[in-house]
């Protein structure tokens, strides 16, 4: 089946900035991991992910522009490989890679560099949190718990058990990256790839630590207190800068996104920034009209309710909503109200209400007009 296009995929335009397709990328990984189990899809999460591959790497994405999915087709197919292009090109006897081709009719002489080497930051984490209903509409300070992957004590993040252990790899002098020829069309290329023996690090330990085996890290549990801002909804998410899985070759870590996910209210019912709210009420009260007190998310007020409501009717309370998380504005509050009928009544009241029907026209009478209208 052909690909889609990558900026479809995306849902961003061909002049999206990269904040622009990091955002968009976000969301619908988010909305399509497989561990989502409303919207979880994991054909269309791989696609998003191989689209933010290509559209995020600068270098990849003006390849796309200039050549579309040709750029990265292969015979085992799919962005990858050892090229910043993601894939090679056979049918010349071995596999060519499109990235030297490229180099060689554009420019920049048959020679790129390797994918990734040295430093890596590690990677973000989503995690989630649930909140109580008031808390997300009054807003909160919170401990949450997570694993989070902290400097070794003994090797301080080195991986070696001592720093004479650290050495400069010799394959490639501490560069982390080598130079590797091959052959292909145009003759004999030197490519750029990350060092077999240190793996990018431009160093090799001897000796690798006691306490954590030469990853440089300890798995320790990490509580910390975050802010629930006033009026979060569900799918927001807080960010702790630094939070997130280790990095490789020294690199920083990554950063923990707290999803927040809102328990239900047994009464309010949010939608946005507005609150609904069914109140019972007595049909007399409807019918007299009355002033009732309500709670809201602010405490309790009163509401004039006007002589002859009907039932299902919706009363609107402005301003008496959830704050917005960006403005501060309050959203309103709706009062639908379930006029309740009496199912059984004394002696007094039955005989008012039947002073009432005697002292009520027939033309009057809801029944009445609608009989008179259906035998027309």
């Amino acid at each position: 089946m052909a690909k889609r296009d990558y900026y479809e995929v995306l849902g961003v335009s061909k002049t999206a900035s990269k904040d622009e397709i990091k955002s968009a990328y976000r969301k619908l990984a988010k909305k399509y991991h497989p561990d989502n189990k409303e919207t979880g899809d994991e054909a269309k999460f791989k696609e998003v992910q191989e689209a933010y591959d290509i559209l995020f790497d600068d270098q990849k994405r003006d390849a796309y522009n200039q050549f579309g999915h040709a750029a990265f087709e292969q015979t085992g197919g799919g962005p990858g490989g050892g090229n910043p292009f993601g894939g090679g090109f056979s049918g010349f006897g071995e596999d060519i890679n499109l990235g030297d081709i490229f180099s060689s009719f554009f420019g920049g002489g048959p020679r790129h560099t390797a994918r990734r080497a040295g430093p890596q930051k590690g990677d973000d984490i989503l995690m989630k949190h649930r909140v109580e209903f008031m808390d997300a509409v009054n807003g909160k300070d919170e401990e949450v718990s997570f694993d989070y992957e902290e400097d070794c004590p003994h090797c301080h993040g080195s991986g070696a058990d001592s720093p004479s252990d650290i050495k400069t790899c010799p394959k490639c002098g501490g560069k982390g990256t080598v130079i590797r020829q091959q052959r292909g069309i145009f003759g004999m290329m030197n490519t750029e790839v990350i060092c077999p023996d240190c793996n990018g690090a431009g160093r090799t330990i001897s000796k690798k630590c006691s306490v954590c085996g030469g990853s440089g890290h300890k798995r320790v549990k990490k509580t910390m207190k975050i802010h629930i801002p006033v009026g979060i909804q569900s799918g927001q998410q807080i960010r702790l800068q630094g939070m997130g899985a280790a990095g490789v070759n020294g690199g920083g870590h990554g950063d923990l996104y707290i999803e927040i996910s809102v328990k239900p209210h047994p009464y309010f019912q949010r939608e946005r920034n507005d609150i609904h709210l069914t109140i019972p009420l007595d049909f007399v009260d409807a019918i007299l009209g009355t002033k009732i007190e309500v709670p809201t998310v602010n405490g309790n007020v009163y509401l004039t309710v006007p002589e002859g409501t009907q039932p299902g009717q919706t009363l609107r309370m402005r301003g008496q909503g959830i704050k917005d998380l960006r403005t501060g504005k309050p959203g309103d509050q709706y009062v639908h109200l379930d006029i309740k009928s009496p199912t059984s009544l004394n002696k007094k009241q039955k005989e008012a209400l039947k002073a009432y029907k005697d002292n009520t026209k027939e033309s009057d009478n809801p029944y009445y007009k609608f009989q008179k209208n259906f035998k027309k």
